[in-house]
């Protein structure tokens, strides 16, 4: 049954980088869904003036917010020589475009307090946080502000830790969801063999928490129909968070070879790398994910990193240098409105 925090069974995935566009809320809303939009890599300015123009086209939305990870912004001597050797790595396919690898520099916390503080002067009906937890402290003033909070788990033993903060809901993330994991705690870090993987799919996840925690839960992780969807929401799940599935759709801000390449054949399958940014998110497996398999940990000083490198492919139309960020079930992406997307999936209900 669809929770009454939501009002729909669909939830548009916040997908940082550009994806995640007003247009996209909007055309979300239009076929029965919530949309998100994102605030990871922007400025607070930038993020104020995504939630005006939403607020201009009178829409639903949420915000989701990047939950800074301490340890990686002060790396120990042994992890800074393994970021810099990739930095020396990373120097040939810099070289491909003409462009330079930038220093690597540990001070972005992507603008953390600033936007809680401007999302507490100036409240969303939902914020969301993903890559930790925000404090128990960050939960009760954004619910005084009138705030509905949601923190993303990977498993059990986060779902209780995020419950103990009080939220409003959680979303919780499988291992085949797109992008990169929500996992924070030792041993759900996301990559090869952690937690998340001893739960084969999204809904026995959803079951597995639902039995630990008395709060909403919305399910991510290779949604991408309707009967994908009515499994999670027999699990438990209150709603499902959709991601990979409105990638290609027009409203949506993702660069064109990644829309491009969820639809070409000569993609085959999915991998969780760290070669991109530092942490571990699940893509299509290009030459850079194949040539960069031992990419250290370090989130976001290897995103500045590669940061010219993936404009640079972009620009050329260069699929292979791209973080091509997908779900496993990204071959059923489709193309056109994501209102119709949308309604697709609710009319299977």
């Amino acid at each position: 049954m669809t929770h009454s925090l939501f009002d729909t069974p669909f939830i548009a995935a916040p997908m940082a980088g550009g994806t995640s566009t007003p247009a996209l809320v909007q055309a979300v809303q239009s076929g029965g869904g919530l949309g998100f939009l994102a605030a990871g890599y922007k400025s607070p300015a930038a993020m104020a003036a995504e939630i005006a123009a939403a607020r201009a086209m009178g829409i639903r939305f949420g915000m989701n917010v990047f939950v800074p990870d301490m340890a990686q912004l002060s790396p120990t001597p042994a992890a800074r020589a393994r970021l810099e050797a990739y930095r020396t790595e990373l120097e040939a396919e810099a070289a491909r475009y003409g462009v330079a690898v930038p220093a690597l520099r540990f001070d972005d916390d992507d603008a953390w307090q600033d936007k809680i503080d401007a999302l507490i002067a100036d409240p969303v009906e939902f914020v969301s946080f993903v890559f930790g937890l925000p404090g128990r402290s960050v939960v009760k003033a954004l619910q005084k502000a009138g705030t509905a909070v949601i923190s993303s788990v990977t498993s059990v033993a986060e779902a209780l830790a995020a419950a103990e903060e009080g939220p409003d809901a959680l979303a919780v993330q499988h291992s085949s969801a797109g992008g990169h994991t929500a996992a924070f705690l030792a041993g759900d870090a996301g990559g090869p063999g952690s937690g998340t993987r001893s739960t084969r799919t999204t809904a026995g996840l959803v079951a597995q928490v639902r039995t630990a925690v008395d709060l909403p839960l919305i399910a991510a992780g290779a949604i991408m129909d309707s009967s994908a969807l009515r499994e999670v929401l027999a699990a438990g799940a209150a709603a499902a968070q959709v991601g990979t599935a409105l990638v290609r759709t027009e409203e949506s801000g993702a660069r064109q070879p990644h829309k491009d390449a969820l639809g070409d054949p000569r993609y085959t399958g999915t991998a969780m790398t760290r070669a991109f940014t530092g942490r571990f998110a699940r893509s299509l497996v290009n030459e850079f994910v194949r040539d960069h398999q031992d990419a250290p940990e370090g989130y976001p000083a290897i995103h500045h990193l590669t940061a010219p490198i993936r404009a640079a492919a972009s620009a050329a139309g260069d699929s292979d240098r791209l973080n091509l960020w997908a779900g496993t079930g990204w071959r059923s992406a489709k193309e056109g409105s994501a209102e119709d997307v949308v309604r697709d999936f609710l009319s299977g209900l």
